[in-house]
């Protein structure tokens, strides 16, 4: 790699200051820094991090994920591959990091503290605490991945505490995750570890974690956008908050990323240095990533920007090498093997019946942009002696399909979705990633499930005779073809179900939360009807 010498008004951001330079890379790292007398144009600044992102939630493999993100001047990520461990355990983290090395971006995995995410679901595979020691050990495995698990923390779960432990002792932080946690809980959570929060979707609640010492990640992704209700912190907590997506789907990362949220905040009005202070430097910082900041001896890992208003990407360098230019990725696609953990066989319409009962429904409300979801009761329409869909009232039927063994469906209700025709499905559905369906009847219930099943895994939609659908072969969860058709294929789903009525701006991301248990107050599993907020079921299939 020879001598790189570029031009541009360079954004230093902890000086608060811009200035002309001339930088000259040599070897992949910056050796000079040469400040210009005449005017220049474009501006060169650190490159954006997202501090906190399930790369399967793309269902792109980690090295499409980079071939995107880079197009977008996004040079690293703080990766939490629980979703694959969730099927394939160790083996997953295993292959996550295998071929995000491949290519030329930062990724960095932590080990997953949560799998299974809880005791009322079936997942794939397990990790225990002496499972988690050794991954964390290991140098590419840098924090303990989010504790979702909460309550063990404030209860003192052996299990759970000796996962924490581990990381403390090696000096690696743990990730938080405590939806609506406040006050003296949060303060009991966060003394025993916990180091950040992405799950904050009031700015009180984000207040409370900040006084008690943790960093904030205000998280923009296609399901969940708490950017509007968060942002205003950064104009006086700028220096512990962090930008991250949490969850991407392919559509949406061919648009933009991280670059789009500070966009956003500047034209809210927050100081664009503050901006990028927490897009930029604060997860350098925290995680203490070997990432250049655009100093001299600093790795060559930076962005040029046509300006700082809406911070469309020119070039985007990792270790001094041309990853992406005027919205072209540059990084080479490589070959990867599908992995995957698949073991129901085909259902039929009958077994997704509800018998009447007489009684009134517990139906779940999901809102568009969140993961919480509300917890109604409603009446039932009944025909024939069964519980029925009625899309004219808005109740759907929701479905969860044990993916790793034949086992009864679990059948539950569903309204806020919109959906007057068919039926779609996924088994992208977190954390277990079962395959998690709503319908407006059964057969095509059935039908949507069975072409997941047929495909050993993917998103699906059905509607009589017409169906379609996108299959994921690694894990169930993410294809290893090329980015720009997996997100081509993935919007002409995500607009079928639009078509067919749904309101969600992300239906397919939407659904995937249905089955997480963790985020209150009611969500499917695999096993039955879950109470968040009592943390046990209300109904079992």
């Amino acid at each position: 790699m020879g001598t790189i010498e570029l031009t541009g008004n360079l954004i230093d951001i902890p000086a608060r200051r811009i200035r002309p330079v001339r930088l000259r890379i040599e070897q992949g790292r910056i050796v000079g820094i040469e400040d210009q007398p005449e005017p220049v144009s474009g501006y060169l600044m650190p490159g954006f991090i997202d501090a906190h992102v399930h790369v399967e939630s793309s269902m792109l493999i980690p090295s499409e994920f980079a071939r995107l993100a880079v197009t977008h001047g996004t040079v690293a990520t703080i990766s939490d591959p629980h979703e694959i461990a969730n099927v394939l355990g160790v083996d997953g983290v295993e292959y996550m990091i295998a071929n995000g090395k491949q290519v030329p971006f930062h990724f960095f995995f932590g080990a997953p503290s949560c799998v299974p995410a809880t005791a009322f679901e079936t997942a794939g595979a397990s990790i225990d605490a002496e499972a988690v020691g050794r991954l964390l050990e290991r140098p590419e495995v840098l924090y303990l991945s989010e504790m979702m698990n909460f309550p063990g923390v404030l209860n003192g779960d052996t299990e759970v505490l000796q996962k924490i432990s581990h990381a403390q002792r090696l000096g690696k932080p743990v990730d938080g995750h405590a939806p609506g946690l406040r006050g003296e809980q949060a303060e009991r959570y966060i003394k025993a570890g916990m180091s950040t929060d992405h799950e904050c979707f009031t700015v009180e609640e984000a207040k409370d974690k900040l006084d008690f010492g943790m960093w904030v990640q205000i998280r923009e992704g296609s399901a969940a956008k708490n950017f509007e209700a968060l942002h205003p912190l950064l104009h006086t907590h700028w220096r512990r908050m962090m930008l991250c997506s949490d969850d991407k789907h392919p559509d949406a990362l061919v648009a933009g990323h991280i670059n789009t949220v500070c966009a956003r905040a500047v034209a809210a009005g927050i100081d664009v240095f503050k901006v990028l202070q927490a897009a930029c430097l604060n997860p350098i910082d925290h995680y203490k990533l070997p990432v250049g900041q655009l100093r001299v001896g600093d790795p060559a890992d930076l962005v040029v920007v046509q300006d700082l208003v809406e911070f469309q990407v020119e070039r985007t360098y990792i270790a001094g090498r041309l990853v992406a230019e005027n919205g072209r990725s540059l990084i080479e696609r490589v070959s990867a093997t599908t992995p995957n953990q698949f073991n129901c066989s085909p259902k039929k319409p009958s077994d997704f019946h509800s018998p009447a009962t007489g009684e009134d429904l517990w139906v779940i409300e999901p809102y568009d942009g969140q993961l919480i979801t509300g917890k109604l009761r409603l009446s039932p329409s009944v025909k024939d002696g069964e519980h029925v869909a009625d899309p004219a009232r808005g109740l759907l039927k929701i479905a969860v399909v044990n993916r790793y063994a034949d086992a009864p469906v679990a059948v539950g209700w569903i309204t806020n979705l919109g959906l007057k025709q068919g039926a779609i499905a996924s088994c992208v559905a977190h954390d277990s990633h079962n395959i998690v369906a709503v319908g407006t009847n059964d057969e095509d219930l059935c039908a949507a499930v069975n072409m997941i099943v047929e495909q050993r895994g993917g998103i699906s939609l059905a509607h009589g005779d017409h169906r379609t659908g996108l299959p994921l072969p690694v894990a169930g969860i993410m294809s290893d073809a090329d980015a720009y058709s997996v997100a081509e294929d993935y919007g002409a789903l995500d607009r079928a179900a639009k078509n067919l009525g749904c309101s969600m701006s992300a239906p397919y991301m939407t659904l995937s939360f249905m089955a997480l248990l963790v985020i209150p107050h009611l969500k499917m599993s695999d096993l039955g009807l879950f109470d968040g907020d009592a943390f046990q079921f209300l109904t079992r299939a």
